[in-house]
């Protein structure tokens, strides 16, 4: 078994590299097109992760939405959807949230370990809650996920698990999507936070990819060793 999953990290920005804006509607960053991209890519990883933040604030179901590939999954003896993964401090997330109720799929919580049995009392009945150090390390997540079978792991967002994964060098990967819009409102959440990068300006990283989606563009990095040019 790998000692981590083959990492890669998907967002969509704005121009001037927000995640959303300041309104209580979700902010769309991309397209029909786009969207279908990021289903396969879904289909194609055994588990995929977000923040609890992300839980709390655009209630995502994260499950396939293609029922092809979803079918595809199940005649390769998988489940019809990826694992569900967030990582949260506290441990207080809504039992009633889209990523626990919707899917079959497993679900698992990295929670601070101060945090762990009440976030076992609380979300116990709806997935797995793991201990996941204090404060949650994400080379810990990411190596009990490899013992647990998982081999692609996809990080959705939002801005501190981009920068934990980045600053921690456990991606492999980033597939960034650029809207074609400004933003404009430091208030906003940004694509990532401050933090010691490995690509930095003396290790740049490799541009892998440039794809035109409707009106947006796709940039695919490689960022480690492990880039799975396919």
């Amino acid at each position: 078994m790998a000692e981590r999953p083959y990492t890669l990290l998907s967002c969509g920005m704005s121009i001037d590299g927000y995640l959303d804006d300041t309104t209580e509607e979700r902010l769309l960053l991309s397209n029909d097109a786009d969207f279908d991209r990021v289903d396969e890519e879904r289909a194609g990883c055994d588990a995929i992760l977000v923040g609890a933040t992300t839980i709390r604030q655009d209630n995502p179901r994260l499950l396939v939405r293609s029922e092809r590939r979803r079918a595809a999954r199940v005649a390769r003896g998988t489940a019809a959807n990826p694992v569900k993964v967030t990582v949260t401090g506290r441990g207080d997330l809504d039992p009633d949230a889209a990523f626990f109720t919707t899917g079959e799929s497993a679900k698992l919580v990295y929670c601070a370990t101060a945090s762990v049995a009440g976030a076992r009392d609380r979300l116990g009945a709806v997935a797995t809650v793991v201990d996941g150090g204090d404060p949650v390390d994400v080379h810990l997540v990411s190596a009990d996920l490899a013992a647990r079978g998982v081999r692609r792991l996809m990080v959705e967002g939002g801005g501190s698990m981009h920068t934990q994964f980045l600053t921690r060098d456990l991606a492999d990967e980033l597939q960034l999507v650029v809207a074609p819009f400004f933003v404009g409102d430091s208030r906003a959440p940004r694509f990532v936070h401050d933090g010691a990068f490995p690509a930095g300006p003396k290790n740049r990283a490799r541009l892998a990819e440039v794809r035109q989606i409707g009106d947006v563009v796709l940039l695919r990095y490689a960022l480690s060793d492990r880039f799975d040019e396919g």
